[in-house]
Order: structure tokens, then C-alpha cells, then sequence
């Protein structure tokens, strides 16, 4: 890094501000889609380190940063680390980003609705779906809390200003 280099509070990466001040991997991990492990191994695969601030990075490096998350599937990652395997249309394992990732995610909600699934029907009526318990957790509207004891209390209440009457 040459010494005319100024310190960047903003850089701009896939759309997105981060903030110059994190450290390199931290500040990755921002993106939507791009979690801590993957820009471990982004800056890693481009032989930076990772506890660099973002912003005294040269543009040049933002530059190849911002090309390697684009371009993930021409890395040579192995499969299991995309987070779409198996897509369902093309078959291919890819990386995610952003308003990608938030709209393949209604895509294949949807879909699970269409084909009545056990998981698109639970998605539907707004409860959980990959098994967790629905006794006690998980609860909106009418049904927050334990009301039994109140209710039972203020029927005793009500019993006894009838019979004072």
C-alpha cells in the first residue's frame, strides 16, 4: 500500500456501502449472502490478510474482491460451500447475493406451496416448519402467555360479587 493512499470510511462492494473501518472479513461478512467462513476463504483464495481494515484497501483490490464474490462458481470451491446447491432449474451450485438470494428464497417458498408440500402448507398458515416444538414457542396474537390462571381468577371474582348481590 503506497503512503498517498487515503483511508476510506465507505466502500462500495456488489452494491452495497460497508463501513472502512471493520476488518477486512467482518466487513465482507455485511453482504447479504456472504457469511463469515466464505470471506475467510474470498481473502484467503486473493493471498490477503484478513484483519486489514477495508478501507486501506487500494481500488484495485476492492476491484478483484468485489470480481472473486461475483464469480464464485469460477473459484475452485467445492460444492458443499455455496449456499444454493442443487438448484433445482439448472442443477448447478452457484453463490447467492443480495436481492438474489432474498428472491430465489420466495421463488422456492412458493413453489412449496403450489405442490401442497408438508413444508409449503406449514409455510402458508405461518407456523414453524422444520419441526421445532409449537407447544409453547412460536406463538402470535391471542395465544401469547398462559392465561388459564387469569381466567380462572377473575370467574372466582365474578362468582362472588354475584352471590354479594
Amino acid at each position: 500500500m503506497s503512503e498517498a493512499q487515503e483511508f476510506r470510511h465507505l466502500v462500495r462492494i456488489s452494491g452495497r456501502d460497508l463501513a472502512g473501518g471493520k476488518k477486512l472479513i467482518v466487513a465482507l461478512s455485511d453482504l447479504k449472502g456472504v457469511g463469515y467462513n466464505f470471506a475467510n476463504v474470498i481473502t484467503s483464495k486473493l493471498s490477503l490478510d484478513p484483519r486489514v481494515r477495508l478501507g486501506t484497501l487500494t481500488e484495485e483490490q476492492v476491484k478483484e474482491i468485489e470480481a472473486a464474490i461475483q464469480s464464485t462458481t469460477k473459484s475452485a470451491l467445492p460444492e458443499w460451500f455455496y449456499n444454493r446447491r442443487n438448484d433445482p432449474e439448472t442443477g448447478e451450485a452457484r453463490q447467492l447475493l443480495g436481492a438474489d438470494l432474498d428472491f430465489i428464497q420466495k421463488n422456492d417458498i412458493e413453489d412449496e406451496r403450489n405442490i401442497q408440500s408438508w413444508k409449503g402448507i406449514r409455510h402458508g398458515l405461518g407456523l414453524k416448519v422444520r419441526g421445532q416444538r409449537t407447544r409453547t414457542t412460536g406463538r402470535k396474537g391471542r395465544t401469547v402467555g398462559v392465561r388459564k390462571a387469569t381466567l380462572v381468577a377473575a370467574a372466582k371474582e365474578a362468582a362472588t360479587k354475584k352471590e354479594e348481590k
